[in-house]
């Protein structure tokens, strides 16, 4: 059947600027952020940053920088009106954050804004107020130089929009780790956020990064860094890497700012890490802060609307500077047994370096994570069956398959040996068992159980997890499910949590990293939920599982024996064989008995 398009139709101006600034405004963090860098491009030295009720309801951002002539403040709110480019040639070399012309357009778009400018020599400034981008009130005012910008009701007039907003918690946590980005990559601005009328942090603005740092992620962040730096000449490279032992669970605290500007990069994230590689177990990521100094036509950062991701002209260029500024300081650190960490100003050669002044720095209240007796007592679900030394062994849904190199005839469990494998006689075969996969896979199973609940711990005293903003509010945002897997956790901070109830059989030394996974896979998008679940149940499974090193009773190898013996448990969670047989004939072979 034959079908036609409809006919082409020129969209009205609202509704493209609706259009327009769903590129650019997605939530609250996205509003900040481009006000944020209007900021920076202004020359202000100071920035405030005040939202309330996750900056849905209300956002103010502050600066004192060169302010707008009066004759232009209408023009900034039109879309492709810019004060940063003038011609196609100044994208081949963007210095500034901002350049799109589309920030003030596209937030007005879909709020109710009111904006103060006063530039420094004028006697009065400006105020313009606009709802869903009409101009509502123009009109002189007396303010102090620079720009205000207030924002109201985003999203009041794109309701399928506020369907897809998260909590206000969750709103506000993205908004403050925009902030911090923005004020680590300028330590030579003070920058103040200030949630729900509580100020989180002021940094000093004094230029340096070890200042920034200590305000912004706090002291046990910074004390576990160690300064970096490289040059040739076309990439500098300077800031911090962390000490192999101040390695996290994610990778939450990797920040690079190219020329000034945040960027998510994988080329440089993977740079950093093959610096590691011989160094970290899996599952455990360097953190660093990295300034990256480049020609601006070395880099084209006009490849997405929210201007976060970049690509280079040489790829290889960057990735080396950033691999062997790590490794540079990895390698110092280890010849001298410790390191300490120093803070070159931002405006300093690379090589250039300041003691830090503990003196100088500014005082900010760290939580650090305190290692106590782990139980006062137990919390048991109703159908967990008591008395099992094995916690999660009991009513599992287990694959109802029997390997082939199995039989039915009785068995004998020998014990075991390099506390690794169980040995098992059978008949003429000799079964070695891997305990650990073992037993992984019956928590694995036990998980995935609708009416399962493993066995928590209560904690005399709760574990301080600092897991950065955005992995704070993931957590928060998914506390029935952490309960559902032993977990109880609470708001700590902005960027922690205190963790007061642990599944039972994970070690206390672990749940900071095994949060840190959760929520590592909590944020994967593109995943369907199913999987997402499945991933962190093998985590936790990981973790809670028999260790290798360990010795075992031999009531606890018989059980683990038995589960693989019948042919319930045949593959740990990601695949693996958990038996392997060595056989009669093999043996006699082998020792030249045939």
């Amino acid at each position: 059947m034959n079908q036609r398009l409809p006919k082409i139709l020129k969209l009205e101006q609202h509704v493209a600027d609706l259009i327009a600034a769903g590129e650019v405004v997605e939530k609250p963090a996205s509003v900040v952020k481009e006000l944020l860098e209007n900021g920076v491009d202004a020359g202000a030295g100071v920035i405030t940053v005040e939202i309330a009720g996750g900056g849905m309801k209300y956002i103010r951002v502050t600066d004192n920088g060169i302010g707008i002539a009066p004759e232009e403040a209408e023009t900034a709110f039109l879309r492709h009106a810019t004060s940063k480019l003038s011609d196609a040639r100044g994208l081949e070399a963007i210095g500034t954050l901002g350049f799109r012309g589309e920030a003030l357009a596209a937030i007005a778009a879909v709020s109710r804004v009111t904006m103060q400018t006063r530039q420094k020599e004028s006697a009065e400034g400006i105020e313009i107020a606009l709802e869903a981008g009409k101009v509502l009130k123009k009109s002189p005012v007396g303010c102090p130089e620079g720009t205000t910008i207030i924002i109201r009701d985003l999203f009041f007039n794109t309701p399928a929009r506020l369907k897809f907003m998260k909590s206000d918690r969750a709103e506000g946590s993205a908004v403050a780790a925009v902030v911090t980005r923005l004020a680590l990559s300028r330590p030579d601005i003070s920058v103040r956020f200030i949630k729900d009328k509580k100020q989180e942090y002021h940094t000093p603005g004094d230029s340096r990064i070890d200042s920034a740092i200590y305000s912004l992620l706090g002291r046990e962040v910074e004390s576990g860094l160690i300064s970096a730096a490289t040059s040739d000449d076309t990439v500098n490279v300077k800031g911090y890497v962390s000490k192999p032992s101040a390695a996290r669970g994610n990778r939450g605290y990797q920040f690079f700012f190219v020329n000034g500007r945040t960027v998510k990069s994988q080329l440089l994230q993977t740079a950093l890490e093959q610096a590691y590689r011989n160094i970290l177990p899996g599952g455990r990521f360097p953190s660093c802060v990295l300034y990256i100094e480049s020609g601006l036509n070395t880099v084209d950062v006009n490849v997405h609307p929210a201007k976060t991701e970049i690509k280079f002209v040489s790829d290889k260029q960057f990735y080396d500077g950033v691999y062997y500024a790590a490794l540079g300081a990895l390698d110092k650190y280890q010849r001298q047994g410790e390191g300490s960490l120093v803070s070159p100003p931002l405006s300093a050669p690379v090589n250039a370096s300041v003691p830090v002044s503990q003196a100088n720095r500014p005082p900010v209240s760290a939580p650090m994570r305190v290692a106590e007796p782990r139980q006062i007592y137990k919390r048991q679900p109703e159908n967990y069956p008591a008395g099992k030394e094995l916690a999660h062994t009991a009513g599992a849904t287990l694959t109802p398959a029997t390997p082939s190199l199995l039989s039915p005839e009785p068995y004998r469990v020998i014990g075991e040996t390099m506390t690794m494998y169980i040995i098992v006689e059978q008949g003429e075969n000799v079964l070695f068992i891997d305990k650990h996969a073992a037993h992984e896979r019956i928590h694995f199973d036990a998980l995935r159980k609708k009416n399962h609940k493993p066995m928590s711990e209560a904690l005399l005293t709760p574990i301080i997890c600092r897991l950065g903003h955005e992995d704070t509010a993931v957590l928060l945002e998914s506390a029935e499910f952490l309960d559902d897997l032993g977990f109880t956790a609470e708001s700590f901070g902005e960027d922690c949590v205190a963790v007061r109830y642990i599944p039972a059989e994970i070690s206390i030394d672990d749940v900071e990293q095994t949060l840190a996974e959760i929520c590592e896979k909590l944020r994967q998008s593109g995943v369907a939920e199913t999987e997402k679940r499945d991933s962190i149940y093998k985590t936790i499974a990981c973790k809670a599982a028999i260790k290798a090193g360990r010795s075992s009773s031999q009531n606890e190898l018989e059980k683990l024996a038995e589960k693989v013996m019948c042919g319930e448990v045949t593959h740990c969670p990601h695949g693996r064989p958990i038996v392997y047989k060595l056989t009669k004939t093999t043996l006699d072979k082998n020792l030249g008995r045939v």
